[in-house]
């Protein structure tokens, strides 16, 4: 299976328009004669289409180079990821690797054709003096067909589309004004099978304008509606493993958890405790992996700011090796919780919250009169947290309790952003406070616990002959991490606390 980065750009046209001379472009030295290609695709989706509603493709092509099972994965802007596998010549039925890749998706739902979509493609080369690749030039006629109410409707249409190969940026922009000053005019269509399935499509809802005359509901639903969102959108990269992707999951499954506690009062809990436990098991399951990832590159950091004369012994290699295992264990036990019937049945039951959201009668209130009384609520509980640490009576029972004042840091923070689009700067200022506590509070508790695999650590290399001098001295700069920490959390916690921070919620 292969995973291939492309930048494409399309634009509609019609028959008989001639394109421009694109040697006109900057870098351009030569555009080759065309290729003529004839190419079948079949596309396959859910029955309500929820690939192509979330900005995903999958087909079966036949012709070209690069003909088999294309999935194209939304990124970036322009920017999207094409997972390839190559035809079997005894089946037709989706292969199972693809299935994966889309499971959040599709789910239980099965995968069949919704259009079959015939091209055929003359296909330039744009090269540069040396004679490298810059870009494709894709003139495309397209032929159509789409199943409706038992019959087949067509359509066609020519398009042009522009993909970069070793081209930048600025080339793409360049060749793109050339075309539409020659009337050549960009698609509103992102992909070919959007054009096909025209009005089918799934309609994305615009973003309401939410003020604090918002009703309570619609403030709350347009919060939870972006997490469930943003859970879908990361699911594919935590399972590849992708950078940052499965800790984005786990901050997403923990803002709609904090969410459902936050605004309890607007909620049937009949419906919604039930759905805090099962967010809580997937933010474990998610945890153990991120977890894992964040010692292994902070040991690995730590490890580099030392002398090399104090490094004795395979230190690298030990952090490299016991983290690396820890992560891929963890990792591994998270691919198995993803294909879980419970994860796709917390899936089903998101959809269901955003889609009919079991609210009371008092998320029918003004936005100003109920929401601010919810954020205060989990401000106090973030002042009780800082109550109980202030009383802590050891050092270690204090190390704890900080752990719990970070907590519900974090929870005031996220309650504060979720009515920032309705509130504002206010409300964005508080979440920024709450968010340096949290973060100040994060370097604490990482120090602590970075503190006792350090520990593990040593001992593992003593039991093994190797020498744990190094282990030793990283621990005690991770005990000084710990302290400066510890001096920076009371001017942080200050500055979150001061009235005019939290004044919008009286």
């Amino acid at each position: 299976m292969g995973r291939f980065r492309e930048i494409e750009r399309k634009f509609d046209t019609e028959p008989g328009v001639s394109l421009p001379d694109l040697t006109t472009v900057d870098g351009v030295a030569t555009v080759t004669e065309p290729s003529d290609t004839a190419l079948e695709a079949t596309y396959f989706d859910t029955a309500d289409l929820s690939l192509i509603g979330h900005r995903t493709t999958l087909r079966r092509r036949t012709g070209g180079a690069d003909e088999g099972w294309h999935l194209k994965l939304p990124g970036g802007g322009e920017e999207r990821t094409e997972v390839r596998l190559p035809l079997r010549r005894s089946s037709d039925n989706v292969p199972k690797a693809l299935v994966k890749e889309v499971a959040a998706l599709v789910r239980n739902r099965r995968l069949t054709p919704v259009a079959v979509l015939r091209t055929t493609r003359l296909e330039r080369r744009l090269l540069d003096e040396e004679g490298n690749e810059l870009a494709l030039i894709a003139d495309d006629t397209v032929r159509a067909e789409r199943p409706r109410h038992g019959s087949v409707e067509l359509s066609s249409w020519r398009e042009i589309e522009v993909e970069l190969v070793h081209g930048d940026q600025a080339l793409l922009d360049a060749v793109s004004h050339a075309l539409e000053a020659a009337g050549v005019r960009r698609s509103a269509s992102a992909s070919k099978l959007q054009r096909a399935i025209g009005d089918l499509a799934p309609a994305k809802a615009r973003p309401a304008e939410l003020t604090k005359r918002s009703r309570a509901g619609d403030v709350v639903l347009a919060h939870l509606r972006g997490q469930v969102e943003e859970l879908l959108d990361r699911d594919r990269g935590a399972r590849t493993d992708a950078p940052d992707a499965v800790h984005k999951m786990r901050v997403a499954t923990r803002r709609l958890r904090s969410a459902l506690a936050t605004y309890r009062p607007l909620l049937d809990r009949d419906r919604t405790d039930p759905l805090r436990d099962e967010l809580k098991w997937l933010g474990g399951e998610l945890g153990r992996p991120r977890d894992a990832e964040v010692m292994r590159d902070r040991l690995g950091e730590l490890a580099d700011e030392q002398p090399d004369e104090l490094l004795l012994g395979p230190v690298h290699r030990r952090i490299d090796i016991e983290l690396g295992k820890r992560h891929q264990t963890a990792h591994n036990a998270l691919l198995k919780a993803l294909e879980k019937g419970r994860y796709l049945r917390l899936l089903d039951a998101l959809d269901e919250l955003v889609a009919q959201p079991p609210f009371t009668g008092d998320a029918r209130k003004r936005a100003r009169r109920g929401l601010p009384s919810m954020v205060a609520r989990a401000c106090r509980r973030f002042d009780k947290a800082v109550a109980a640490a202030d009383a802590a009576t050891d050092s270690e029972q204090r190390d704890v309790l900080l752990h719990e004042v970070r907590k519900a840091a974090k929870r005031a923070r996220y309650a504060a952003e979720s009515v920032a689009p309705a509130f504002g700067k206010p409300a964005w200022r508080l979440g920024k406070r709450m968010e340096k506590v949290q973060e100040v509070l994060g370097e604490h508790q990482d120090s602590v616990v970075t503190r006792q695999v350090l520990r593990e650590l040593g001992v593992a290399a003593h039991g093994a002959r190797e020498n744990g001098f190094s282990f030793g001295l990283m621990h005690g700069v991770e005990r000084a991490r710990g302290e400066a920490a510890k001096r920076a959390y009371r001017p942080t916690l200050r500055a979150a606390s001061r009235k005019r921070v939290r004044k919008w919620m009286t």
